[in-house]
């Protein structure tokens, strides 16, 4: 029960003087002062504080009249409160009272009289009851936040059976259908079904409050109480928080964050297999494992039934008893019945919509509501009649605050309606500027509306940033183009959002991370602005400046599709605009360039993109754009196997950053020559590449490279770093470089870091070294971040690196699968990215199948692939793969031919100073020799190997050559 408020405890205190318990009776009722409880059958029922006092009052004077005045003077005591105030609380008492609320009688214009036998029991003194509940086990709290039923549902008899029918067989439920069609009261009238069946585990996550949809996770999380510590608040960190816990969660609201909810749900589903869900949402989430219950209008009697199948049919039930919920003396017959059927049927038996005019039927009588039905309803009454838009339900409800509120407030309420993403107090301003109005009295406007309830604080953000609800929104835009002002404001909005991001964008100083995350909270309000810019007869320039300046955020928040699509529809009408400078096409140029990589478009298509826009960059001499150009490139050789290209360009950045005097470039050039030299097989040199970088690394004053490379230099330095120290026998250090650089990734909380980390070093490491665990980790993390990035490139990518983790667990099947369709989605776009050495682990899978001829001719592409792009790193690797599969063939010459790979490997692998591709080679060759019984020459070729290494001996290659050279010293002492 309900704390009451201190003015409402001191209604009740005469009445529990000297620590008695005084209990109230009327049959089967029990009101209980002392404790605040209202008990049916000693269940108590749930009632506010406000309500229970009123109760209070009146059950003093039972029987009696007991005026509005004073009702409304000894419930909020020296507290100014509206009539209708007291006329909700006097609703929720009634609803409380269920079938007996007729004794709570209303005597019209003047008051309220609870009748009945109301007798005083006061038995048990306070003590004596602690005494008893003593005795007594403690009754716990279910942990379910299910709000309490406050009206009786009806007409959903049969849907709540069909539901928990269907959440006996599946795990997660999704009830859809349009606006106002009951989803919520029907998911919830489920949720409480099932209390019992989840022990009391049964939770309501609201979303529709939300405007990201990457929030969602965090919303779930704080709702169930999930302690998370460091990890990141994802889809995947929630279920493994939540794990084998029994219980049902109702995600309610979810069509505004739709992919976002999917996701959670999915993540639920595969990883929670005690956890039900319940969603709510006007489409359907499609999600893996997904069960989906369209809810129905309600019934509604068709016309020239009689008064008893009308009284028969579920939505003139609710009609009536929400009625009645206004005025208890509702009892329509004959003709109002009729008007009430004829209601029904023009609403499509939508809940919602019936609910209002139900209200007003209560003050104005049904026939009066049915003959203006056509005049405020028009739009229900038309069209497909399934699609109801929520703020239609509800127009004149805002009509009559909006005609409350002085001019200058509805001025300004109707133009925030143009902001679909929350306003600051400057962006108002803009579309407030013809009125002239101060930024003082701006903000008391503001505030006014707050009050009102027509705008909120928007809890989401950082201070100084209101909303408006969707359908107040809605009902702002709809007046707004009643007023004639639309075109207008919407201009001076576009014009506001141009120039905030494009000044922020051309400013000497780049924006920071922070100024890109400021700028993402407006993505709603650009996508309007755009949207209308290159409408018919709108400001199409505008339209360009703003896609040219907001592609870095876009970018910068991974929404890589979207980027592609908006450059593109500005592009398509560049040409014909002589209005736009060289400089903003070259900028559109490079920001579609990048968009393409990451949503794996053309390789073709993206070099002549990018060189275009270096091309424009050379002739402006905008030594910036030049560097990101140059970057980008780097990036599409190196993904696309052309090593030899990459070095050219890596080699070109050099060059031009030599212009700048900005020392954060140093450590680029560093960077992209060392994973050149690496891939190139050079990895001495690489080494001191990556150990040059980081040694070079300045922390940049601002955070321009971290958002047009994608990630965290220094961070990322340490995981190509760890490769390569692997590579050259240096494994521990290669372990300890990959574990830190993974730690620095999750501190800094920057996907595409992350993401790199982990396919640059993590990943590799961890397999490298045999510690599959810690790679099934890795892959998992870069899935979900995949995921949430939204870029086909890390699909793919994570895809390679989960077929590579499973072809070396033995799921050779599984593995080749996933192989084969990545390898196939990249050639389809020219890209190959780590070819070789995917091309290499689906060979290996290929063998564990069985099918040695396929695998030699993968290795073979393999092979081919490294020696035309000149990724060369991992050939000795495939060499001794070679070898190993010719093994499998019958004959001497196969044999002869697999020694011949086997000192190939060795020979390279010496070449590239890469000491553990050297070890596996002489690995393969001595077990070999040992087959051969060649002992001694088995012996000269794996021990002085083994005998380079100074670290590292308990990993998987290094454990493995050990045990072969105690195999050769037992056979020598035998």
């Amino acid at each position: 029960m309900l704390r009451l408020a201190t003015s409402e405890r001191g209604i009740l205190t005469r009445m529990s003087e000297h620590g008695q318990q005084v209990v109230y009776e009327s049959g089967e009722w029990e009101v209980d002062l002392t404790r605040r409880e209202l008990r049916m059958r000693g269940d108590s029922v749930p009632l506010g504080g406000r309500a229970f006092a009123i109760f209070a009052v009146l059950l003093q004077s039972a029987g009696k009249l007991v005026t509005r005045d004073e009702l409304m003077a000894r419930v909020w005591p020296e507290t100014i409160v509206e009539e209708n105030t007291l006329e909700v609380h006097i609703s929720a008492l009634r609803k409380a009272l269920g079938q007996e609320r007729e004794t709570l009688r209303t005597s019209f214009g003047r008051g309220y009289r609870l009748v009945g036998d109301w007798t005083i029991r006061q038995d048990r003194t306070l003590e004596d009851q602690i005494a008893l509940d003593a005795t007594r086990p403690a009754v716990q709290p279910l942990p379910s936040n299910l709000p309490a039923r406050t009206f009786e549902v009806i007409g959903r008899t049969a849907a709540v059976q069909q539901l928990q029918d269907l959440l006996s067989g599946y795990r997660a439920v999704t009830l859809t259908g349009p606006g106002g069609i009951g989803k919520t009261t029907l998911a919830l009238e489920v949720a409480r079904s099932l209390l019992a069946a989840f022990d009391g585990a049964c939770w309501l996550v609201d979303v529709v409050s939300l405007s990201d949809p990457n929030l969602v996770p965090s919303m779930v999380a704080g709702a169930l109480g999930l302690k998370l510590g460091g990890d990141e608040i994802s889809p995947e960190s929630v279920a493994r928080a939540l794990g084998g816990r029994r219980l049902l969660l109702v995600l309610d609201n979810c069509e505004h964050v739709i992919d976002a909810a999917a996701r959670l749900a999915e993540a639920i589903q595969h990883r929670c297999p005690a956890a039900s869900i319940v969603a709510t949402s006007r489409e359907v989430l499609r999600f893996e494992g997904e069960q989906v219950y369209r809810v129905l209008p309600l019934e509604v009697p068709e016309q020239h039934h009689e008064e008893s199948v009308i009284l028969g049919h579920s939505a003139v039930q609710l009609f009536i008893a929400r009625a009645r919920a206004m005025d208890p003396d509702f009892a329509p017959h004959d003709e109002k019945l009729r008007a009430i059927a004829a209601i029904c049927r023009h609403l499509d038996g939508i809940p919602l919509a019936i609910e209002f005019a139900a209200a007003r039927a209560a003050m104005l009588g049904p026939e009066l509501v049915l003959s203006r039905l056509d005049e405020r309803f028009a739009l229900l009454t038309g069209g497909r009649r399934t699609a109801l838009p929520r703020h239609q339900t509800l127009r004149a409800t805002l009509d009559w605050s909006y005609e409350l509120l002085p001019e200058p407030e509805r001025c300004l309420l109707r133009r925030l309606g143009v902001f679909a993403a929350g306003f600051t107090l400057e962006a108002a301003n803009a579309v407030m500027n013809d009125k002239g109005c101060a930024p003082s009295v701006l903000l008391d406007q503001i505030a006014n509306l707050v009050a009102k309830s027509l705008i909120a604080l928007d809890g989401t953000a950082p201070a100084g940033r209101w909303r408006l609800l969707e359908t107040t929104r809605a009902y702002a835009l709809e007046v707004l183009a009643e007023s004639g002002e639309a075109e207008q404001v919407t201009q001076s909005c576009a014009e506001f959002f141009r120039d905030l991001v494009a000044a922020g964008q051309s400013s000497q100083v780049p924006p920071t991370a922070e100024d890109m995350a400021r700028y993402g909270r407006e993505i709603d309000n650009v996508r309007a602005v755009l949207d209308w810019s290159f409408s018919p007869a709108a400001d199409v320039t505008l339209g360009i400046v703003l896609t040219a300046a907001y592609a870095p955020v876009w970018l910068y928040l991974s929404l890589v599709f979207e980027c592609r699509d908006r450059i593109e529809r500005a592009l398509d009408v560049l040409e014909s605009d002589s209005n736009v400078s060289a400089h903003l096409a070259m900028q559109l140029q490079v920001s579609l360039g990048i968009a393409l990589v990451y949503t794996l478009g053309s390789v073709e298509r993206i070099r002549k993109v990018l060189a275009k826009a270096l091309s424009a960059a050379e002739s402006l001499d905008d030594v910036g754009a030049m560097l990101e150009i140059l970057f980008a490139l780097y990036g599409v050789y190196h993904h696309s196997g052309e090593c030899r290209e990459a070095q050219s360009a890596a080699e070109r950045f050099s060059r031009v950053a030599l212009r700048s005097s900005d020392p954060a470039l140093a450590p680029i050039a560093h960077r992209l020559a060392g994973n050149t030299l690496n891939y190139g097989g050079k990895q001495r040199e690489a080494q001191h590449s990556f150990e040059c970088m980081i040694e070079a690394y300045v922390a940049p004053e601002y955070q321009r490279h971290t958002i047009w490379s994608r990630y965290d230099l220094r961070v990322m330095g340490r995981a190509t770093l760890a490769r390569v120290l692997w590579l050259r026998g240096l494994v521990d250090q290669g372990v300890a470089q990959a574990e830190a650089s993974l730690k620095d990734a999750r501190i800094a909380d920057h996907q595409p870091t992350l993401a790199w980390v982990l396919h640059y070093g993590a990943f590799p490491v961890a397999l490298m070294t045999g510690d599959l665990v810690a790679a099934g980790q890795a892959v998992a993390m870069l899935k979900a971040l995949a995921s949430s990035l939204g870029a086909p490139f890390w699909r793919v990518l994570a895809q390679c690196l989960e077929g590579k983790l499973q072809i070396t667990r033995g799921e050779f099947g599984p593995g080749s699968a996933l192989l084969r369709d990545a390898l196939d989605t990249c050639e389809r776009t020219g890209w190959t990215i780590c070819n070789p050495e995917f091309l290499g682990a689906l060979a290996e899978g290929l063998a564990g199948l069985g099918q040695f001829s396929e695998a030699l001719v993968t290795i073979d592409r393999s092979l081919a692939s490294a020696d035309r792009g000149g990724e060369r790193w991992y050939v000795a690797e495939l060499l001794r793969a070679k070898g190993e599969l010719l093994l499998h063939e019958a004959g001497d010459e196969s044999v002869s031919r697999a020694e011949g790979y086997f000192a190939q490997a060795l020979e390279v692998a010496r070449e590239q100073d890469a000491l553990s591709w050297e070890l596996r080679a002489a690995i393969s060759f001595a077990r070999l020799r040992l087959s051969q019984n060649r002992h001694d020459n088995a012996r000269r070729l794996l021990a002085p190997v083994y005998g380079r290494f100074t670290e590292g001996f308990e990993t998987a290659d290094l454990r493995s050559a050990r045990a072969v050279l105690q195999s050769l010293s037992r056979t020598a002492r035998l």
